[in-house]
């Protein structure tokens, strides 16, 4: 069975980014546009995780995260508080409070989607292997192993998470803007050529045995892992 997120979230941007990335991910998911549906649907169906924003109108989603861990009906449900609050008080109070994880606004979806398989992992041991194979290429997210005909390839963590990017879109260009926002993340600055010397690296790993480079550099445009 898929695990069941539960985006309680009303900003309808944020919520559909997040809606997105999550059933590509393979999860079942709802949204709650504020304190109060959250709360219902929690009634309703407890979910596997709970993804909650902090300012939610009606309850605030700080008050939620303490009435799911009041009521002892689910102590270990998930809670990833998402939140533009980024003090180092307000940190401490969501964890106090009950939250696993606190992720500040604006976030990297590629790094948000990392932590939810983390934290799905720490309260479901037996979640389901998270693999992508391209090529001869394959990355267990789980085990955060890389292996290229069956050889283990050594990277470092932003190599990681460039190659788990690259194989969630096999084939397709992205320019290095595209890169930065979604593998450094829009709140941290980066020049682009920083890009260029971290896909050189990823690229000298994934070919220290030999082999065709399996990244492609489209001139004016970005890189693309070749989708054969």
């Amino acid at each position: 069975m898929k695990p069941y997120v539960l985006v309680a979230e009303d900003e309808s941007a944020v919520s559909e980014l997040l809606l997105y990335n999550l059933k590509r991910e393979d999860y079942d998911v709802a949204i709650a546009a504020d304190g109060e549906e959250a709360l219902m649907m929690i009634d309703e169906r407890i979910p596997d995780l709970l993804l909650l924003d902090w300012m939610l109108p009606k309850v605030s989603g700080i008050e939620i995260c303490r009435r799911v861990r009041a009521t002892g009906v689910n102590p270990n449900l998930p809670i990833i508080m998402l939140t533009a609050r980024g003090e180092e008080s307000d940190r401490i109070r969501g964890l106090d409070t009950g939250a696993d994880d606190y992720v500040t606004k604006p976030f990297s979806t590629t790094e948000l989607m990392a932590r939810v398989r983390a934290v799905l992992r720490r309260i479901r041991p037996g979640l389901k292997e998270d693999r992508i194979t391209v090529g001869d290429i394959e990355i267990d997210r789980v085990a955060h192993r890389v292996s290229r005909n069956n050889e283990d390839i050594h990277l470092g963590p932003t190599e990681f998470r460039l190659l788990d990017y690259f194989m969630q879109h096999p084939g397709r260009v992205f320019s290095r803007e595209q890169l930065l926002d979604t593998v450094w993340g829009s709140d941290v600055y980066v020049e682009a050529r920083t890009v260029d010397v971290h896909v050189g690296r990823l690229r000298k790993a994934l070919r220290q045995s030999g082999g065709e480079d399996p990244i492609r550099t489209v001139r004016s445009a970005g890189y693309a892992l070749r989708a054969d």
